[in-house]
């Protein structure tokens, strides 16, 4: 049993640095996500700030994560690609940090440990409900709606329409 969840619950002693983070990230990371997080072959894991109700939502740890906690239990669990699971307690916390500081999160001099991780505020922290039947523990759905039957459409017509920046040489699938 592992898993860390958002109140901090089961996240082991030690702690990391910003300063430590970046040492085990341009070790252990920068091959996969680029050496500021930016521009690797794999998920982009910096920027995106106020992009999520746009057109090219960039999700990223910055702009859509909710919780600080989160991150450093996919870190633990399945991070580096190559070797998930053999980073030290100390080494997700610094990779914690350094991730957060390229996001601005977190001060450069920060240091995070199983007291002071859970206090980290995402920025989009509110930008997350569970006030809908899927998350609900009562299982009730999100809507009380009566099913209309009046007006409806005649016929049916399925198609498939690609936004314009998804497009390439080959236009709408």
């Amino acid at each position: 049993d592992i898993d860390v969840g958002p109140t901090g619950a089961g996240l082991p002693p030690g702690q990391g640095t910003v300063s430590k983070g970046a040492t085990v990230f341009a070790a252990k990371c920068a091959f996969c996500h680029g050496v500021t997080g930016q521009e690797g072959p794999n998920d982009r894991l910096v920027g995106g700030l106020g992009t999520l109700a746009s057109r090219q939502p960039i999700k990223t740890i910055g702009s859509y994560w909710p919780f600080a906690t989160t991150l450093y239990d996919y870190v633990r669990r399945a991070m580096p690609f190559n070797a998930p699971q053999s980073l030290t307690p100390d080494e997700v916390y610094a990779l914690t940090a350094y991730v957060l500081n390229l996001n601005d999160i977190l001060p450069a001099d920060a240091t995070l440990d199983q007291v002071t991780l859970p206090g980290v505020k995402m920025p989009n922290r509110d930008g997350f409900t569970t006030d809908h039947g899927f998350m609900r523990r009562d299982g009730k759905p999100d809507t009380n709606n009566t099913a209309c039957m009046t007006n409806c459409a005649a016929t049916v017509k399925l198609s498939s329409e690609m936004p314009d920046y998804a497009r390439d040489q080959h236009g709408n699938l």
